[in-house]
C-alpha cells in the first residue's frame, strides 16, 4: 500500500502515542523522518530514536514531564495537494516562538530560528509545540 502522505503519517504516529502516554512508538524510516527526529531530540520533545536492526522502522523514545508529554500537538503545514513555502524574511513564528516550525530548505531540513539565521527559506514541514 503507497502512502500519499509519509510525512503526515509519521506525524501522526507520534501525536497518537503521545496521547496514549505509550513510551516508545515505531515510525517509518527515511531521510525525511530522521531530520525531522533529529529536530525533534535536539529541541528536547523526544528522548532518543533508533534503527530497529530487523525492519525499516525507527523506534521513538517520548518524552514525559511529571506524567504530561513534552509535545503537545504536531500540525502538518505543507500537504502534496497544497505545498507551503516561505521566504526568508517571513519564517513563521510558533507561539511566539515557543514552538518550532520545520522546514526544508537547500540547507537541509532546519527549525524555523536556524533557518532565520542562515538567510535562507523554503518549505514549510510542520509546527511543533
Amino acid at each position: 500500500m503507497s502512502k500519499t502522505d509519509p510525512i503526515a503519517d509519521f506525524l501522526t504516529k507520534i501525536r497518537n502515542a503521545t496521547r496514549a502516554k505509550m513510551d516508545s512508538v515505531d515510525v517509518d524510516q527515511s531521510r525525511m523522518n530522521r531530520d525531522i527526529l533529529e529536530i525533534m531530540k535536539k529541541e528536547g520533545y523526544i528522548n532518543d530514536f533508533k534503527p530497529l536492526e530487523a525492519s525499516r522502522m525507527i523506534k521513538v523514545y517520548l518524552k514525559y514531564v511529571s506524567g504530561r508529554s513534552v509535545i503537545k500537538n504536531l500540525k502538518k503545514i505543507s500537504r502534496p495537494g497544497l505545498r507551503v513555502y516561505t521566504k526568508q524574511d517571513k519564517m513563521p513564528r510558533v507561539l511566539r516562538g515557543l514552538g518550532v516550525a520545520v522546514v526544508t530548505t537547500p540547507k537541509g531540513v532546519l527549525t524555523n530560528k536556524e533557518a532565520r539565521e542562515l538567510r535562507v527559506g523554503g518549505e514549510v514541514l510542520c509546527y511543533i509545540w
